[in-house]
């Protein structure tokens, strides 16, 4: 079966993401922007899963093809997992998202008490009505400063132990391999498998 997709997102960071990390799992994905597709989906869901959904429906809804969204967000727990669905509208920008989780943070500990979790929930929804979620995570510790110009969003803050890193400071390989997104999409891909769903080179 020969499918096109399309990434329900106009965050252009994730749709770079996307499309590091689908292409070596068989998948071909266009953006919104690369099908020449305008689409603003408000966020109304109370979880990462319903977001996800919201998004996928609406672009395959709009353009008939299967429709592939992430919703994602970093999870504190001293925050009381806090900025949760609410990570990329915890403030205006990317940089003042970061100083306001700095500033929450700053009587927090060291080591344990500064665990987070990154979150991603990524959802397919297919023309024929079928649609489902996959999930990963990955863990680490809000960091004291940010570090590092590499990624996007929270990753100067969010610091992995084994590797001595920011997610910032990591290479755009490797934070591919070990990020929540990376861990979703490999689910995607097997859940595809399953449901006997296979992307054919064009």
């Amino acid at each position: 079966m020969n499918m096109k997709w399309i990434i329900a997102t106009n965050n252009k960071s994730k749709v770079k993401e996307f499309h590091k990390i689908l292409p070596p799992l068989g998948i071909q994905a266009q953006s919104l922007a690369e099908a020449g597709i305008s689409l603003e989906v408000e966020e109304t869901g109370v979880s990462f899963e319903e977001n996800a959904l919201l998004k996928a429906r609406a672009c395959c809804a709009r353009t008939g093809l299967p429709s592939v969204s992430d919703d994602s967000g970093l999870v504190v727990d001293a925050l009381n997992g806090a900025p949760g669905i609410y990570s990329a509208r915890y403030a205006a920008t990317d940089a003042e998202c970061n100083a306001r989780v700095l500033r929450e943070m700053e009587q927090v500990p060291d080591g344990e008490a500064r665990h987070a979790r990154f979150v991603c929930v990524i959802a397919c929804v297919l023309p024929d009505g079928r649609e489902f979620t996959v999930y990963g995570e990955c863990h680490g510790q809000i960091a004291r400063e940010e570090r590092g110009e590499n990624g996007f969003g929270y990753d100067p803050l969010f610091y992995a132990p084994e590797y001595g890193k920011t997610y910032g400071e990591l290479t755009p390989e490797v934070k591919n391999e070990i990020s929540h997104r990376a861990a979703a999409l490999r689910a995607f891909a097997e859940k595809l498998k399953e449901m006997g769903i296979k992307q054919d080179d064009e």
